[in-house]
């Protein structure tokens, strides 16, 4: 249940950061710190509900550790994102085992 609220209320902020420039300013936006703003934010919002996810889900921290460290690993190396999560997903499957 708690995933669905974490969708929507990502969802929300994505939506609603992206509508409130297109509803207060008629004008194009100069300033490039506000449009870099508007554009992270998703980014960070995303980030921010998805971190405290990935290390309390194991119920151990070292596997969740573990699987992170492939993760952002063979992200650096841009390898395809269905490759990235299985081999995060198997390195806190089988940490999980030995530990």
């Amino acid at each position: 249940m708690s995933i669905a609220i974490y969708i929507f209320v990502m969802a929300g902020v994505t939506y609603l950061i992206r509508m409130i420039p297109f509803t207060f300013f008629r004008k194009k936006i100069k300033s490039k710190f506000f449009r870099s703003f508007l554009y992270y934010i998703p980014y960070a919002v995303l980030s921010a509900m998805t971190i405290p996810a990935i290390f309390y889900s194991t119920g151990s921290m070292i596997t969740s550790v573990a699987g992170t460290v492939v993760a952002v690993v063979l992200a650096y190396l841009d390898l395809p994102l269905i490759i990235v999560a299985l081999a995060a997903s198997g390195t806190a499957f089988f940490t999980g085992l030995f530990c």
